[in-house]
């Protein structure tokens, strides 16, 4: 009896043994198929494991090979390490960014990278400036200003004020290609994206005049027209409105005006009385004054 017992709970614990194997097999086999399919849906390529600052060499340890979907990975992105490290960073690359070809220097070209950074059609234009010009040490690259000139007019007898340019582009301030922080520093330089029209404009304000750098917003992209400020206009804004030098002379004479028209006091009044005069059967009246 003990024997047949014995035995059934040897079949039983076999048999449960086979049946958390089968379920174990299952488990890793839907596994195995999951990591499978994943791995077929996705797409190895060249990441960037720390930040690349523009101008940068990339090394073998800045970058390295990830899973990405291969639904949305980038098709100018690289599947091996060998075709990145040496490159030039062209833009910034942030940790965990795929490495792409389009913010990458040519191999051709291992040095110029302003010339680079500057979009086609546009030229990169230098001008002085120091602490008051450069606003305050504020403007640093991609930063977006107008320029605004004063100078004389030809024939003219007063300097005006005038902006001539505006939303520009500064691509880089003094040897800086790249904003590090906004903590002001003070530049002999600063480099602007112009057109060929614009270069011309702004090389003439900055040998006959004077010019300054006005910081915009980003987000102002809008062109303003003013006619410029003279010191006719800058000292019209603080006379009243609807003012005039005739009326301000009439002003300043009223007073005087009526002085001269002030009449004298009048008289004291003078009373008068009468009195009724009775004498026998006459009757008079006597008028006095006082």
């Amino acid at each position: 009896m003990n024997r047949t017992r014995m035995i059934l709970v040897i079949g039983v614990a076999i048999l449960l043994a086979l049946l958390a194997s089968v379920g174990v097999y299952k488990f890793l086999s839907e596994r195995s198929r999951v990591a499978e399919q994943a791995r077929l849906q996705t797409v190895g390529i060249v990441v960037a494991v720390v930040d690349i600052p523009v101008g940068g060499k990339i090394d073998a340890n800045q970058v390295a090979v990830s899973a990405w979907p291969k639904a949305n990975y980038p098709k100018d992105s690289f599947p091996d390490l060998n075709a990145v490290v040496g490159r030039v960073a062209r833009r910034d690359f942030l940790r965990g960014e795929p490495v792409v070809e389009s913010k990458l220097v040519p191999r051709e070209k291992g040095s110029g990278l302003l010339s680079l950074l500057l979009p086609q059609g546009m030229r990169a234009f230098s001008v002085r400036v120091n602490e008051v010009v450069g606003v305050g040490g504020f403007i640093v690259p991609d930063s977006r200003v107008d320029v605004l000139v004063t100078i004389l007019p030809p024939g003219g007898k007063e300097r005006i004020s005038k902006i001539v340019l505006e939303n520009i582009q500064v691509i880089a301030a003094g040897q800086a290609v790249e904003q590090k922080d906004n903590k002001p520093v003070t530049v002999n330089t600063v480099t602007l994206s112009v057109t060929p029209e614009e270069a011309e404009r702004l090389a003439l304000a900055s040998n006959e005049g004077i010019i300054q750098l006005v910081m915009r917003n980003f987000m102002d992209t809008d062109n303003v027209v003013t006619v410029g400020a003279t010191k006719a206009r800058l000292l019209s804004a603080y006379r009243p409105s609807g003012s005039t030098e005739s009326e301000g002379k009439s002003r300043s004479r009223s007073p005087r005006r009526a002085v001269r028209k002030s009449q004298p006091p009048p008289p004291p009044a003078v009373k008068r009385y009468t009195v009724e005069v009775l004498r026998g059967n006459k009757r008079s009246e006597e008028k006095f004054t006082e």
